[in-house]
């Protein structure tokens, strides 16, 4: 048994190094192949993410016409807080207000001096529940906050995330149509690639199914020729990507000027990358297969 493993492996290295250019083609396609949709998925997990940790930050802001007096604001935030999908309900003063948008202007809030510190309107800044953070919590919450017409108006975020979260959708659909293409080339590829060496040793073949040599028995360097070409794709697809991690990717994310300060871009996982290398196998295998059963009729 022994002996036909190491005959198989050996036939298919041999193989290979008689083909060398086309091996090279064939491994470089599938590594670009796999890479690309591995980057499409790291980039979609990645801004996942980051949707998620900007859902924790959904809030409602509901700014005051007049801020009512203290005992009437004790009394209404009780109230809102009573509401199953609040969280708290924190009131911001006009003065409290200023002042935190003179420290998000920086060094250039000397613009503002002889403003008035009224400028800006007190409001009540309403931190949800986890489980209300979506479009149907926000939607009771403001709701119930349009009844009281101390209001003057209500502002959230969740339509602006719900718009990000179909851009995701849509990203990944974009990664599936390139990544089959991508794909099936390399598909296309490794297979012609066997081919041309089926090609190249017909006559050989021929002689060994003459000799008694099952059909298992030729087919099995061509396959493992194969799968060897995918499992190097894929080794090198882990490099590739790694590097569009470091280079691109991470550095594009921590760039985004609504990504938060802690955020931190995330790699593929260790099972993650052990399926990506198995892929480039299985599409090796594959793309013998097809040339197999075309070509090797013994």
């Amino acid at each position: 048994m022994f002996e036909y493993v190491r005959y198989f492996i050996l036939r298919a290295l041999r193989n290979m190094r008689q083909w060398p250019v086309l091996c090279s083609a064939a491994i470089l396609t599938m590594a670009v192949a796999l890479t690309t949709v591995a980057t499409f998925f790291l980039v979609v997990i990645n801004i996942q993410s980051l949707a998620r940790t900007w859902s924790e930050e959904v809030q409602v802001v509901a700014y005051f016409q007049t801020p009512p007096a203290p005992t009437e604001l004790a009394a209404l935030v009780t109230q809102i807080e009573d509401l199953p999908e609040v969280k708290q309900a924190l009131f911001v003063s006009k003065t409290e207000a200023f002042q935190r948008f003179a420290a998000r202007l920086g060094d250039d809030a000397g613009l503002l001096e002889g403003v008035s510190h009224d400028l800006l309107p007190a409001s009540l800044e309403i931190a949800l529940q986890k489980t209300a953070r979506n479009r149907e919590g926000v939607a009771r919450v403001v709701a119930a906050l349009k009844k009281d017409r101390r209001f003057d108006e209500l502002r959230f975020g969740q339509e602006w995330l719900e718009r990000f979260e179909k851009f995701i959708e849509l990203l990944k659909f974009v990664g599936l149509v390139l990544g089959s293409f991508f794909l099936f080339a390399a598909l296309f590829i490794v297979s012609n690639t066997i081919k041309l060496t089926l090609y190249a040793r017909r006559d050989e073949l021929e002689i060994m199914a003459l000799v008694g040599a099952t059909k298992n028995f030729i087919q099995v360097p061509f396959l493992l020729e194969g799968a060897l070409q995918g499992l190097f794709s894929g080794i090198l697809a882990l490099g590739f990507l790694s590097l569009s991690f470091q280079l691109l990717v991470k550095k594009s994310l921590q760039s985004f000027w609504l990504t938060p300060v802690d955020f931190n871009a995330v790699f593929l996982a260790g099972s993650q990358q052990l399926v990506l290398v198995l892929s480039g196998v299985l599409l090796g295998l594959l793309g013998s297969l097809f040339s197999l059963r075309k070509f090797v009729r013994l």
